[in-house]
């Protein structure tokens, strides 16, 4: 059993006999009487083959080690290939969302301006004599003043934002 499992797991990693032995530092015969069955190693030696195999000890004495089949191999390359189209898909599908989030700011600006420019700052000619008309009129134009300096920037942004999301044939 454990002459198995030192066999199994070292092949697992993809190690030789003598890079073992080299890591081990003992000579390859050693580890093809261990692997045989002809010796075992002692107890010091048992946990230096754990850490170099990156295995409990008690995998090593443990049951057989099963081998990775083909057939494990095929099941594990599917379902990383789902993995891989799941992820795709959600990239696409977030790059379409910002997309249209591009497309939707540029036209919410677009007609914000619009309405500013048909409303023409109607507030102007308002009474400020008043405090409820001053507060308000002030607030409006703030907003407006704001709008009209920072738009044109988001406005811009979100075409460029349209043009690099969009998708690529």
């Amino acid at each position: 059993m454990l002459n198995e499992n030192i066999k199994t797991i070292r092949k697992s990693k993809g190690l030789s006999q003598e890079e073992l032995a080299i890591k081990l530092n003992v000579v390859r015969q050693t580890i093809s009487k261990w692997e045989q069955g002809l010796s075992v190693p002692d107890a010091d030696m048992l946990i230096s083959i754990a850490e170099v195999l990156e295995t409990p000890v008690s995998t090593l004495l443990g049951e057989t080690v099963a081998e990775a089949k083909a057939d494990d191999l095929k099941a594990i390359s599917e379902k990383l290939e789902i993995i891989n189209l799941q992820l795709a898909h959600r990239k696409t599908a977030k790059q379409k969302a910002i997309h249209w989030l591009f497309i939707l700011s540029c036209t919410v600006i677009a007609a914000a301006f619009a309405i500013l420019i048909v409303l023409g700052s109607p507030y102007l000619g308002w009474d400020y004599s008043q405090p409820e008309t001053a507060v308000m009129g002030v607030g409006i134009h703030a907003f407006e003043w704001l709008f009209v300096r920072i738009a044109p920037l988001v406005f811009i942004g979100s075409i460029i934002g349209v043009c690099w999301t969009r998708k690529k044939v």
